[in-house]
């Protein structure tokens, strides 16, 4: 059951991950780099955020560090894409993280071992969450930032990743 488990989760990041892919298919860099609503977000800084965010939390999942602390000073550019940064590279950076992920989804021992998350200045008391809740917050990571992906798609050029998907 356990395995099965895995490979279902496995399955669903990927999925996600696809659907996010659909949304910035085609793009190039630049409007990639361009705001299309009041907010600050792109989909570069998008894409940029989920594939980090899948980063720091595997890395959270593998070091088991009872003293970490959020880096605030990454913040600024978290959601951005860096202006020598292409689409094409952060997609393909992400497809390796994606290999690592499920790599660890397949080797870790146990889901439900307790990792001690980071603390930061809006969570300023350790936490501790299991290896699978760790695992679905990066889905529900993706899945939150796919929305918000195909609102500014939708606004840039009237692509949205439902019709999208179709073709």
């Amino acid at each position: 059951m356990a395995d099965l488990e895995r490979e279902e989760l496995i399955k669903m990041l990927d999925n996600q991950r696809e659907l996010f892919r659909i949304t910035v298919r085609g793009l190039e860099d630049d409007d990639a780099r361009h705001r299309t609503t009041v907010s600050e977000l792109t989909l570069g800084g998008l894409l940029h955020h989920v594939m980090h965010t899948e980063q720091h939390w595997t890395r959270v999942i593998v070091e088991r560090d009872p003293n970490s602390e959020f880096d605030v000073s990454e913040m600024d550019s978290e959601y951005r894409m860096g202006p020598d940064q292409t689409v094409a590279e952060l997609l393909a950076e992400w497809d390796a993280t994606a290999e690592r992920t499920a790599a660890l989804i397949r080797e870790l021992p146990n889901l439900e071992d307790s990792i001690p998350t980071p603390t930061a200045p809006w969570a300023p008391e350790r936490v501790w969450m299991t290896v699978r809740y760790i695992l679905l917050h990066i889905l529900r990571e993706i899945a939150h930032h796919s929305g918000h992906a195909d609102i500014i798609r939708e606004a840039l050029d009237g692509a949205n990743t439902t019709y999208q998907r179709a073709s």
